[in-house]
C-alpha cells in the first residue's frame, strides 16, 4: 500500500494545494493525509484512490473547522493567520497564473473541490461523485458553475456581463 500512497503523492499533493490555496499549507494537509491513510485502516471494498482523495478531503474540512474555532477564540488581531501576497510579477506567465489561482479561491469550496478532481486531476464525473459522495448531476451542475465563474473572472474588463 506504501507504493501506491507514494505513486498517487503527487496528485493528492494538487488536490491539497487545490482546496488551500497555498504551498506551505497543502504540503501539511498532504502530510496529515498520508499519516491518517497509514495509520488507519482501509475500508475492505474502498479504491485507494477514491479513499485517498476523500481522507484528504476530510483532513481539510477538519482544519477548516478547527482554524474557525481558534480564529473565534482568538481576541487580538495579531494572532490570527494573514496570507502575505507578493506584489512583484516579473513575467506575463506568473501574473496569468496568479489570476487563475485568486479566481480559484473566490470559486466556493464545493465548486472549487469539482474543479479540481475533474479539470486538474481529470478525474471522470463517476469517481468524483463517489469521492464527495454527491450525485453525478450534482457533480456536473457544480463544474458548470464553477467553469462559468471562473470564465467570468478571468474576461478581460471589456467582455465582463457586470452590472
Amino acid at each position: 500500500m506504501q507504493e501506491e500512497i507514494t505513486e498517487l503523492l503527487p496528485r493528492l499533493r494538487r488536490f491539497a494545494y487545490s482546496l488551500t490555496g497555498s504551498l506551505s499549507d497543502a504540503d501539511d494537509l498532504l502530510q496529515n493525509t498520508v499519516e491518517r491513510l497509514l495509520t488507519r485502516d482501509r475500508p475492505d471494498d474502498a479504491d485507494l484512490t477514491k479513499w485517498a482523495f476523500r481522507v484528504c478531503r476530510n483532513v481539510w474540512i477538519d482544519e477548516c473547522r478547527a482554524r474557525k474555532v481558534r480564529r473565534e477564540a482568538a481576541e487580538h488581531p495579531e494572532l490570527t493567520d494573514g496570507q502575505v501576497i507578493n506584489g512583484e510579477h516579473q513575467t506575463t506567465k506568473e501574473i496569468e497564473w496568479h489570476r487563475v489561482d485568486a479566481a480559484m479561491a473566490r470559486l466556493p469550496q464545493d465548486q472549487r473541490q469539482i474543479i479540481s478532481l475533474v479539470a486538474i486531476q481529470g478525474m471522470p464525473y463517476k469517481i468524483v461523485a463517489e469521492i464527495l459522495q454527491v450525485p453525478k448531476g450534482t457533480v456536473m451542475s457544480r463544474l458548470a458553475r464553477a467553469r462559468a465563474a471562473l470564465s467570468e473572472a478571468l474576461a478581460p474588463v471589456t467582455m465582463r456581463t457586470d452590472s
